[in-house]
């Protein structure tokens, strides 16, 4: 399969971000997938179109010189179960390639022939599937069903919602990159639930802490009674449930230590969403002295008047602007200290691990970054969102 074809060229990605079932096999055809049709007994059956390809490069050819289109199924019929005559071609067994044989073959050319393979391919569609919506209106070509992806991509299934926003080559500022997150509480499991969802290479995730009850209130998704009674590892645990989207997930199960913080200087960037001061300190020392860039996480909520008043704040490091760091991170470990109290609320966590990736995605030019940042404090009380230490990067 190659998504890279389907995404160079627009006719075919029209399709894709349509949602029809686009197959391109060795840069020679195209299939389309679970096309509804009428067979002769009058039942609903589903087939596949293939169309050959003609390329220049990476992309289609247009317009196009061939009308003829193949199928894989029985002929389609109307809805009475007599064949549709206006598009039959010849009717043979022939294998095209990987094992597809092809049952018959189509022809239906437009007075202007067909300016592109979307043209081509939703015409013998419209088509073929009349008589099957006019027997049943819900079935469709349009599937959206995802899209397995080939084996140089770092998920599981193909990334639809960057090219249906053509914002791939944007998106791709990102790949290559190994990311650590240190911490799998609250803001922590939503920082991964962001970031795997996007093409960084690695994915390394660092918590020696048990998945709870408590974790699951204030943590993205929603965990099974039974997820919770094995009281799995977090770094298991996320690492179990992110695989399914993107292959590069590891996990350590331990916190961060003298005896293994070496192991995090396996990443190019990391996530510090922690909050025992001596274990975060140990941390952004070791992230300094061997100048990988890093953010800092913290939330502070209290109970004041029966209600809830909190901070969350985003604090940003690298070799270049560090002079804030101490002003800015708490290293205490509970009394006074406004980001000790334990209170998390779900959708502080999310904002704070938002704006953490968001400041994380400015530093490499997926977002335009005029501020520079690297503190962030944003207060419920207010509304107020408070950028500082400005620095460029």
């Amino acid at each position: 399969m190659s998504q890279k074809l389907i995404s160079l060229s627009p006719d075919l990605k029209q399709l894709r971000d349509e949602g029809y079932e686009i197959e391109v096999k060795n840069s020679a055809y195209a299939f389309v997938h679970n096309v509804p049709y009428v067979n002769a007994n009058r039942e609903i059956k589903y087939g596949m179109l293939v169309s050959e390809l003609t390329l220049s490069g990476d992309i289609t050819v247009n317009p196009l010189g061939q009308h003829v289109i193949h199928f894989v199924g029985e002929h389609p019929c109307d809805i009475h179960g007599s064949i549709i005559e206006g598009i039959r071609h010849q009717s043979v067994n022939q294998e095209l390639v990987d094992g597809v044989t092809i049952s018959h073959s189509f022809s239906n050319r437009p007075p202007n022939g067909y300016a592109n393979y979307y043209d081509k391919f939703v015409q013998y569609i419209k088509i073929i599937s009349a008589p099957a919506q006019a027997l049943d209106p819900s079935v469709t070509a349009q599937t959206f069903r995802p899209i397995e992806s080939d084996d140089s991509s770092v998920f599981q299934y193909y990334d639809t919602n960057a090219s249906r926003a053509n914002i791939v080559s944007i998106s791709n500022k990102l790949e290559g990159q190994k990311i650590a997150i240190v911490g799998l509480g609250g803001t922590g499991a939503y920082i991964l639930d962001f970031v795997a969802k996007t093409p960084v290479a690695e994915i390394h995730l660092f918590d020696g802490d048990e998945f709870l009850s408590h974790n699951a209130f204030r943590s993205p998704g929603a965990a099974s009674k039974q997820v919770l009674r094995e009281r799995r590892n977090k770094a298991a645990h996320y690492h179990s449930v992110y695989s399914n989207m993107h292959k590069g997930i590891r996990f350590y199960p331990e916190f961060l230590t003298d005896s293994n913080i070496e192991t995090i200087l396996i990443a190019d960037f990391v996530f510090v969403s922690i909050d025992v001061g001596s274990e975060k300190r140990l941390i952004i020392e070791t992230l300094l002295e061997h100048k990988k860039p890093f953010i800092d996480v913290g939330i502070g909520v209290h109970i004041v008047a029966g209600s809830l008043m909190g901070q969350i704040r985003v604090t940003a490091g690298n070799e270049h602007k560090r002079d804030h760091l101490y002003d800015r991170i708490s290293f205490g470990t509970g009394g006074d200290d406004p980001y000790s109290t334990n209170i998390q609320i779900a959708e502080l966590n999310a904002m704070n691990a938002a704006l953490a990736v968001i400041r994380w995605k400015k530093a490499f030019g997926f977002y335009n970054n005029h501020s520079l940042e690297f503190n962030t404090i944003y207060s419920t009380y207010t509304g107020d969102l408070l950028n500082e230490d400005c620095h460029e990067e």
